[in-house]
Formats: structure tokens, sequence, C-alpha cells
């Protein structure tokens, strides 16, 4: 068959999920297809480079079978679907995750880039072709990491057809991507990705060869006058498949630390990098020795001094007496239950199983549940995973499910208190490392948290070294006071210290 199509596409149309494997490792099996479009422009041809845009690190392949429209197509059933088909071929639907906050779901600068689309090398006749009989394999740098067929399509390619075609005229040359199996990943500067349809139980087990592209690094940077890329620890889950290729990429070197620290090839991070980069120089082990001898009351004068009056976080206290909690917030955000969003957000690898099986050591996972609590938001699997990865706390506004499984574990918990009830009653896991609201303070990723009978306090980066050193300098005096009280002297004059006292004071210290 021509290749003409592949060198003047029309309407270039991508389906969300199809593949039960995909579905799966996302987590969610949708009800009914659902599409968005790529430019004719992001169509490229085999032996093609692709540039990963400067600034970007989740550049991802996904190997795709591409349906080419025929004839005029307008109203037909699934079952004439697919004679409206010319012939397929292999696609790759290239994407940057970086970009996707940028498209609110339309996917057009995620995906709609120059050469984002390569189609090709050869056109298989559709018509002797058994639509559920075909299979697509993609490799990367020579290895098999996609072998899927369309035996078990969650729609298959005559109900996209009809489907598409109740509302609009699908043309000649129009081309349908219709969805990758589980196995998409990340590519690098200098790899190299090939995918092959092919059908191997034909008579003649026709082959579109294999389309090849290379992975280059682009060095023109993003402008200001538009959203720049931008990751978190989600997208750098989904774009490389899972938790756990995720961490043997960074493991290997491929990808970035979920703190945003370059691991790729060209040294590029996020603007969370430099943030977490900053924390880590401003929590040293000396001030994490200072902390510990402060308490959380101390601080919060501190604060009050700078003008920092709402960095308590209200109504919540330990599940063990006498805990003390240092270290840097890691967020999660729960919004108001909704029926049709917990089932888009509640099921699978979730933002709460996300937080929770992505947290650092020395971080504490605050939970922002709007002060709810009628139901738990954390329990005691995941108190226990984030005590095996390390956290230094849990923090929720919300209430601890296993309350009394929860505590005898080592990990500190500041909750509201015990609620047997199940998440989904109240809440639904919607994102993490984000700026939120626990307790009405107002907590970022990387602010300092320090815990102890009084409660928990929120202390900016910016303002540790400073806060730290003149708690640490109160908590002196205020050990001398109690101990001249303890000596028998009167409060009057000596709690606050007046002029003489402070001399006394000055004295005792050698200053």
């Amino acid at each position: 068959m021509s290749n003409d199509a592949l060198n003047t596409p029309g309407t270039i149309i991508a389906v969300h999920l199809n593949y039960p494997s995909r579905a799966a490792q996302r987590g969610r099996v949708p009800a009914q297809p659902s599409y968005f479009l790529k430019p004719p422009t992001s169509v490229s041809a085999t032996g093609s480079t692709l540039e990963r845009p400067a600034g970007t690190e989740l550049l991802a392949f996904e190997g795709e079978i591409a349906l080419i429209i025929g004839r005029s197509t307008r109203r037909v059933s699934p079952a004439d679907g697919w004679a409206a088909v010319s012939g397929v071929t292999a696609a790759n639907d290239f994407g940057i995750y970086d970009m996707r906050t940028a498209d609110k779901g339309s996917n057009l600068r995620s995906k709609g880039g120059d050469g984002f689309t390569p189609l090709g090398p050869i056109v298989i006749p559709a018509a002797d072709l058994d639509p559920a009989a075909l299979r697509v394999r993609t490799w990367v740098n020579g290895a098999l990491v996609q072998d899927d067929t369309t035996a078990d399509l969650l729609f298959p390619f005559g109900q996209l057809i009809a489907d598409l075609s109740q509302l609009m005229t699908l043309e000649p040359g129009d081309v349908i991507l219709t969805g990758t199996p589980a196995g998409s990943s990340v590519v690098l500067p200098g790899d190299v990705v090939e995918v092959e349809v092919d059908a191997p139980t034909h008579p003649d087990a026709p082959s579109t060869g294999r389309l090849v592209t290379t992975i280059a690094q682009g060095t023109t940077p993003f402008g200001d006058f538009g959203s720049t890329p931008a990751v978190d620890d989600l997208q750098r889950i989904e774009a490389w498949g899972s938790e756990a290729e995720y961490t043997a990429a960074v493991a290997a070197g491929r990808a970035s630390t979920l703190d945003g620290v370059p691991g790729g090839s060209d040294g590029t991070g996020s603007v969370n990098a430099e943030r977490a980069a900053s924390v880590t120089s401003v929590l040293t082990d000396e001030i994490r020795q200072q902390l510990n001898g402060v308490a959380v009351a101390t601080l919060s004068v501190a604060l009050r001094k700078r003008g920092y009056h709402d960095i308590f976080i209200e109504g919540v206290s330990s599940n063990h007496p006498g805990d003390r909690m240092i270290g840097t917030a890691k967020t999660l955000r729960f919004i108001p239950f909704r029926p049709d969003l917990f089932a888009s957000h509640g099921g699978g690898f979730n933002a709460q199983k996300l937080a929770f099986d992505t947290v650092n050591p020395g971080e504490v996972l605050v939970v922002e549940a709007r002060g709810e609590r009628g139901t738990g938001t954390v329990g005691d699997v995941l108190a226990l995973r984030a005590q095996v990865r390390g956290a230094a706390g849990i923090v929720t506004d919300g209430g601890v499910r296993d309350f009394d499984a929860v505590a005898q574990f080592d990990i500190p918990v500041f909750s509201q208190g015990a609620h047997p009830s199940v998440l989904g009653r109240k809440h639904v896991p919607w994102e993490v490392d984000v700026t939120i609201s626990c307790g009405g303070a107002a907590v970022q990723p990387g602010d300092i948290l320090v815990g102890d009978g009084d409660g928990v306090i929120v202390i900016p980066p910016q303002l540790l070294a400073e806060v730290v050193a003149e708690a640490a300098e109160q908590e002196r005096q205020d050990a001398y006071v109690a101990e001249q009280v303890a000596n028998g002297e009167a409060v009057d004059g000596l709690f606050p210290m007046n002029a003489s006292w402070k001399k006394r004071y000055l004295e005792s210290t050698g200053a």
C-alpha cells in the first residue's frame, strides 16, 4: 500500500486508555473511550531525531498501532467501523510529562510538539487483516519493553471509529492512534526507540518494519511568556510507569530523584530541586541538635516576633506522650469526597499511596484533611510504610484508623485522634508535593516541622537559623529562671528578667 498518507496526514486523533495492561498500570479502567488531538506538524518519519526540550526531564514514548482512514466516514456502526480503515502502521505517541500541568488535560503542549508522532515505515493494507490479531512491540536501545496484542482491547477498533463518527466526519488520511500497552516509560538523549506492528498469526505475517527514533537533547530554553516545565513525584512515577520502575531508573542514574535532584544525562532539574537543595543545606546536623533542646512553645514566640502568627498546626497531638519530631515537610492533599472524583482518583496507586510510598528519610508527611476528623486519613499499613522508609513523622489534621496499632509503631503521628472509617467516607486523595493547609497553617514542601507535647509548628527554611538561635538562647534563659524559682526566688522582676536579673544571668554565663 502507498505510504502517501504518512506524508500528508489529516486529523490525528489519539485514544487515552485502551489496553488492559496499561489500565491496570494506571489503576483505572475507563467506562468509555476518550480522546485528544495531535497536530499534523507532530508527524515524523522513521530514522528521525526527536529533541527532548531543554529544561524537561520526562520525555516518554508510547508504542501504538495507527489506523489510517481510507474513506469518508460518518455515523457508522461498530460492526462497520473497521471497513473504513485502509491500512495500519506503527506509531510512537511521544509526550513530555513536564507540560501536563500546563495542558489542563488537553495534551496539546505535552504531546503536540514537532516530531512527537513518528509514523511508519510501511503501511499494511487492512483489507485482509483481523483487527483483533495485531501485535505492537517497542524496543529501547535494543531491549524489548512493550509487547501486546489487540485481542483484548477495552475498545475495539470498530467501536472507536463508530464512536468518533457520531459527531465528526472522518476523512481519508485521518489517523487514529489506538492507545499504548504497559511498558511505556521515559527515554533520555542518546536513546534509540523502535516500534513495530505486525500480524503474527496471518499467513503472510505482514509487518510495518521498525519505526526508529533517536532522542537528542534540545538547547533552546522555554520563554517566560507561557507555562514552563514543571514536574512532581506523581508525574515522575507515571512517566516511568510505576514506582518500582522509577526507583530502578534512579538507581541506574537514568532518573531524577523524588526531591528533584538531577539524575538525568543533561543535569536539568526543577524549581523544587533548588528548594530541596536549599532546605538540605539549612537543616544541618548542628541545627538539628539545637532544635532537640528547643520547645515548640519557644519557637512560636520567636516566629511571632517576625510576624508569623499562623504557623501552629491547630488541634493535633501525638500518639506517643513525650514524642519529639523534627523533619522537612512532604505534603499530601485531600479534597472533599465526591463519587465521580473518588472513582477517578481514589483507586490504584493514588496520591495517598504515592505519598507514603515515596516519603524520604527525615521527611515529615503532612496531610491536609481540612480539619475533618470524621474519618481516617492514615492507618497501620501506611504508617508502617512511612516508618520503614525512614520518615521523621506523620502530621494530619484528620483522624487515624487502627489507632492502637499505629501507636505501637515508633514513628510519631500527630492527629486529631482516632476514627475507624475509611478514607472514601469524606476524602478524595488528590495531589502530593504542593502547598497545603494543615490545621490552619500553610505548609510547603521543604518547610521545617517541629513537634512535641504542645503540638506541631511550621518554620519557613529561610528563617530557621535565626529562629533556632534565638529560641535556643531563650531556652537557656528560661532554664536559669526556673532554677532561681526552684531556689525560692519570686517571679516578680525575674520572669521576665529585668535589667538586674539580666545582668546576673549574663554574669553566670560568662558573657
